[in-house]
């Protein structure tokens, strides 16, 4: 294992302990300019979610109707009574985003989709990483507001859903992810700088609380002052 990835998990709370784990639940308080760019708004403001970590499964609950959930997996986003009937789904998600931009909206089924994705990567990092098929690389350091950060290059899986082939992982002193960069290929490939904070330890396990997103310059720096494109708290965790 890469050395710079092996410490980063161990900080996290480890391997082996992150194993005897199924699904992790945490209700989410979301905020920032993205969902009322993408027509949207509302929808996330204060919801449950829960991630499978052995297989790329999402569902968030209630959404939109108190007796309503999504249901993502890679090749497919679906809304579901609690019954498990369909009310609507799409398969092969990802097509639909052909041709979009940073200013295109999104229908209800593509923000699930997004929403699916960006959960199970936020929920289930840096564990995932060890798994077969990540290609995992030490970057040159990053220096930002007086702190100097290791930087770790992810290249995911093709079948893996996220944001984009490669994003890039900062790693304090601590071995605590710190930012997270991205290209958002499904939004024109608009480019982001996503900070962590505030973390605390639940079932031996570290977990940021606290999220922000903003736009990333060509330079590598947030934009700033600049909109919150989004900003997630995770409260109520759990790990089943």
């Amino acid at each position: 294992m890469n050395p710079l990835l092996e410490y980063t998990i161990n900080a996290h709370g480890g391997l082996e302990a992150w194993k005897n784990f199924e699904k992790i639940t945490a209700r989410l308080v979301t905020g920032g300019a993205l969902w009322e760019m993408k027509q949207q708004p509302g929808i996330l403001e204060d919801i449950y979610v829960t991630s499978e970590t052995k297989k790329q499964t999402t569902s968030h609950y209630p959404f939109i109707n108190p007796e309503w959930k999504t249901s993502f997996t890679p090749g497919r986003i679906a809304i579901e009574n609690t019954a498990g009937e369909i009310i609507e789904e799409l398969r092969n998600p990802r097509d639909s985003f052909s041709g979009y931009t940073a200013e295109t909206p999104w229908s209800t089924l593509q923000l699930a989709y997004f929403a699916g994705y960006a959960m199970w990567t936020y929920l289930n990092a840096p564990f995932t990483f060890a798994n077969p098929g990540y290609e995992v690389t030490e970057l040159e350091p990053w220096e930002e507001n007086k702190e100097t950060f290791r930087r770790l290059k992810v290249t995911f899986p093709p079948e893996v859903a996220s944001h984009g082939k490669e994003q890039v992982f900062y790693i304090d002193t601590e071995g605590l992810i710190r930012r997270h960069d991205y290209s958002v290929d499904i939004s024109g490939g608009s480019t982001a700088a996503h900070y962590l904070s505030d973390y605390i330890e639940v079932q031996g396990i570290k977990i940021a609380t606290k999220r922000k997103v903003y736009v990333r310059l060509e330079d590598n720096t947030p934009l700033l002052p600049g909109p919150l494109l989004v900003s997630i708290d995770l409260k109520e965790i759990s790990l089943q």
